[in-house]
């Protein structure tokens, strides 16, 4: 034989060799792929070693040590919570059980208050108002708070945009005027070194106090430090009811004089009178997209939005904090002042317990074990069981529990959650907690998003109503997160990313919690890896925590 033809035969065995002896350490086979861009699927396989993505494509030839059959099964990018409020929920159990099951690998804090940066003062505060959930604080930094519950052990990846409000209380607690020009040089510097930390950017919520005190300048000031580090500015904006026009015109004022991509909390409109109007928000923001900022929103898929009794009075009465409000409260004159203003249309203040109505509330949350049997019921119940008018028992309840109290809102029209969940740039964030039903989480009662966002979504509204595509669902649920977020390496399936990734079947997810028995997990979900460590298996949590802190674009 020629020595040109042996050579060429022995080049050939080679690559075959090197071929069929490919090794992964995890190899999911047969399932149909979405890649989390909206791209069309397709069949394939996906091969993950250690911490990432390796391989897509036809892997027939190849091994691993953890091989899956997704045949018929979706399989696609984890999913990415954009309002996550599981800041202690996991100190209290790492697994993220009601995320994970629902698919979420990434769970992204800061709605208004951050968990850093904290001064001496507001770390006492954090020890003195906690409630059934116990932990010290032992950090300082958003960062520090980041890395310490990787290192603690969580299932989710976690990340944070900086509380507007927390940089606020480092320098002027609860006060309610706009900072000096010292102070508000202190607080642009807490804004550098916490997007230098790795802050996704500001995140405000402008109807509670203390982040109601801010003024736009103060936060376009604070949103120009953040842009130079590539940070957004995501916002619960200063009214989502009687002012949603006024306040979706600031989110967009910021985002042009501060340069900074701007994303709306929850968007919605919120009271019957308003539902018209999310019309013209639409419009507002297609036309700001249009003129070259970069808006967008996230939302979660419920009629009900959940928050305190706070947003159901005046924010005159929270200045000064917790303490100072009870006070208030217990004041005869300024108490008769405050029941008065509860029934009263305002354009000063979000008044969602007129909103909504005693009817259409629901208790969810108290710090004292003696109210605890109130959590589930409707507000004018509670109000009948006491004896008083619904707005009284507001203010006595908050009182005797000595916190706002955790409760639900009824407040938007189906018509709207269809309309939004069909716009390009809309992602989901749960604004809940991730729990379990188990041990201190049925202490109370929790809005059903906590356990159904992502489910309800693929299940009732993309499979059942055909609202969008799955495609395309999952992009907003992955990709477009990601993008939103800048951040790197998460949200598709991409050779190199991050092995971010959950195997689902698409007839059988749906979410299995309501407002009378929230406590219910998801189902649908088969496995879940996050990191490359699997998580989920056959639908069971391994107790397996992988999950790491997940820094923005100005990291260091």
């Amino acid at each position: 034989m020629p020595k040109l033809k042996l050579l060429s035969t022995a080049f050939v065995l080679f690559i075959f060799s090197c071929k069929t002896n490919r090794h992964f350490d995890t190899i999911i086979r047969n399932g149909v792929i979405y890649d989390g861009t909206g791209a069309k699927s397709f069949s394939g396989d996906v091969a993950i070693n250690s911490d990432t993505i390796a391989f897509i494509g036809d892997l027939s030839d190849a091994k691993a040590t953890n091989e899956i059959d997704a045949k018929g099964m979706a399989v696609s990018p984890g999913f990415i919570d954009m309002q996550s409020q599981s800041m202690e929920t996991l100190i209290q159990d790492g697994r993220s059980l009601s995320a994970i099951k629902q698919g979420v690998t990434l769970e992204v804090f800061g709605e208004g208050e951050s968990f850093g940066p904290l001064s001496d003062t507001l770390k006492k505060m954090g020890d003195d108002n906690q409630g059934d959930i116990k932990y010290k604080i032992e950090w300082t930094s958003l960062k520090d708070y980041l890395e310490y519950l990787q290192k603690k052990g969580v299932s989710t990846n976690v990340a944070s945009f900086l509380g507007a409000a927390t940089i606020r209380e480092n320098l002027l607690l609860f006060a309610n005027r706009a900072p000096d020009s010292s102070e508000l040089a202190k607080m642009k510097l807490l804004v550098k070194q916490g997007m230098e930390d790795g802050a996704l950017g500001i995140g405000s919520a402008l109807i509670y106090a203390p982040g109601t005190y801010a003024k736009t300048p103060e936060l376009i000031e604070l949103c120009k430090v953040a842009s130079s580090y590539g940070g957004a500015y995501i916002s619960h904006i200063r009214s989502e009811g009687n002012q949603l026009l006024q306040g979706a015109d600031e989110l967009i004022k910021i985002s042009k004089e501060a340069n900074i991509p701007a994303i709306f909390y929850h968007l919605k409109a919120a009271g019957k009178p308003n539902w018209y109007k999310m019309d013209s928000v639409i419009k507002k923001i297609d036309s700001a997209r249009k003129a070259g900022l970069d808006i967008s929103a996230c939302m979660y898929t419920y009629t009900a939005g959940a928050t305190g009794f706070d947003a159901s009075m005046p924010t005159y009465v929270q200045e000064g904090g917790l303490d100072k409000w009870i006070e208030r409260l217990k004041d005869p004159a300024i108490r008769k002042k405050i029941l008065k203003e509860m029934d009263m249309q305002s354009n000063d203040w979000e008044n969602l317990y007129l909103g909504a109505g005693p009817d259409n509330i629901i208790c969810t949350g108290f710090k004292q074990d003696s109210l605890k049997h109130y959590s589930g019921m409707r507000l004018s119940a509670v109000a009948k069981m006491r004896g008083k008018s619904p707005e009284e028992t507001v203010l006595d309840l908050i009182i005797q529990d000595h916190s706002r109290i955790e409760v639900i809102y009824f407040l938007m029209s189906e018509d709207n959650v269809k309309k939004q969940l069909q716009l390009p740039y809309m992602s989901l964030g749960s604004d809940a907690a991730s729990m379990a039903p188990e041990g201190v989480f049925l202490k109370s009662s929790t809005h059903p998003r906590a356990y159904g966002n992502f489910a309800s979504f693929l299940g009732h509204y993309v499979r059942d109503e055909k609202l969008v595509s799955m495609e395309d669902a999952i992009r907003k649920m992955s990709g477009l997160a990601a993008s939103q977020l800048h951040i790197k390496k998460r949200g598709t399936l991409q050779v190199g990313n991050y092995a971010d990734v959950i195997v689902f079947d698409p007839a059988k997810v749906n979410s299995l919690a309501t407002y009378e028995k929230p406590h219910q997990l998801a189902t649908g979900m088969i496995d879940v890896f996050v990191n490359g460590t699997q998580v989920l298996k056959d639908g069971e949590h391994n107790g397996a925590k992988p999950g790491r802190a997940v820094f923005g674009p100005g990291k260091k």
